[in-house]
C-alpha cells in the first residue's frame, strides 16, 4: 500500500498536513490529497480488496488510517460497519481521522447508533469521545433531536482540546438548528469557560445564525483569567 500512495504524494500538501495534524510524527504522513485516497478507498470497498486491508492494525501510515476510515463509511451492513468502527476507534489518534470517519449507514439505525454513542461519550480516549460526539451532531440535531442530547454533550468535562473543541462545535451547530431550545446552555453558562467562549465563536462565524441571534450570544462571553 506505501508504494501505492507514495506514487500519488504531494511534498506541498505533506507540509500543510504536518502543521495541522500535529498529533502525527511527521514521518508517518507521506502527503496525499483527500479525493485520492477517496477514489482508492471506494475502489478498495467495491473490488472486496478492502476486508484484508482493515484487518492489519494499527497501520503504520496516517494515509492508511484515513484509508480505513473512508472505507469505514462506505460499508453498506449496519452490523459490520458497527463491529468495524468499534474495532477501529482505538486506533484513531488525530482529529483528521476522527472527523473523515462518517458510515453513511449509520443513518439506517439510529436507535442502535444512539446506544453506542452514549459509550463512546463516556470513553477515556479523547478521539473516542470527539466521534461520539460528532455522531449526536451529525444526525440528532434535526428530526431526531431531543432536549436530552445537549445535556449529554454538556456534561462531558476534559483537558483534551480536540474533545472542548467539538463540544463547542456541537453547540455552535445545535444553535443554527434548535436555538430556543439550545440556547440556556449558553445564557446560563453550563458549559467550561473556555467551551462556552469557543461555542460562541464558532456560532458568531457561522452563516446558519442570524445577524441579531449573534449580537445577543456575544453578551455572554466571559473573561478568562491569564494563565501567570
Amino acid at each position: 500500500m506505501y508504494k501505492k500512495l507514495s506514487e500519488l504524494q504531494d511534498l506541498k500538501y505533506r507540509e500543510l498536513q504536518i502543521k495541522i495534524i500535529p498529533d502525527k510524527d511527521p514521518e508517518t504522513i507521506i502527503g496525499v490529497r483527500t479525493p485520492e485516497l477517496k477514489k482508492i478507498a471506494g475502489s478498495m470497498y467495491r473490488s472486496g480488496e478492502y476486508e484484508a486491508f482493515i484487518r492489519k492494525l494499527p497501520h503504520k501510515y496516517f494515509e492508511e488510517d484515513q484509508l480505513h476510515a473512508f472505507i469505514l463509511s462506505e460499508i453498506k451492513d449496519f452490523d459490520e460497519c458497527m463491529y468495524e468502527v468499534e474495532r477501529f476507534l482505538p486506533y484513531v489518534d488525530n482529529w483528521a481521522t476522527c472527523d473523515q470517519m462518517s458510515p453513511k449507514v449509520f443513518r439506517k439505525g439510529k436507535k442502535e447508533l444512539l446506544k453506542h454513542i452514549k459509550k463512546w461519550i463516556g470513553s477515556d480516549r479523547t478521539y473516542t469521545v470527539r466521534f461520539g460526539i460528532g455522531m449526536l451532531m451529525q444526525h440528532f440535531l434535526d428530526e431526531d433531536y431531543d432536549e436530552k442530547y445537549p445535556k449529554m454533550v454538556a456534561l462531558v468535562r476534559s483537558e483534551q482540546y480536540y474533545v472542548n473543541m467539538m463540544i463547542a462545535w456541537y453547540f455552535a451547530t445545535a444553535l443554527s438548528k434548535q436555538y430556543e431550545s439550545v440556547l440556556p446552555y449558553i445564557t446560563e453558562k453550563k458549559l467550561d469557560d473556555w467551551t462556552h467562549n469557543k461555542a460562541i465563536q464558532k456560532s458568531v462565524e457561522s452563516y446558519r445564525i442570524s445577524d441579531e441571534q449573534k449580537k445577543y450570544l456575544k453578551n455572554f462571553k466571559v473573561k478568562i483569567p491569564r494563565k501567570k
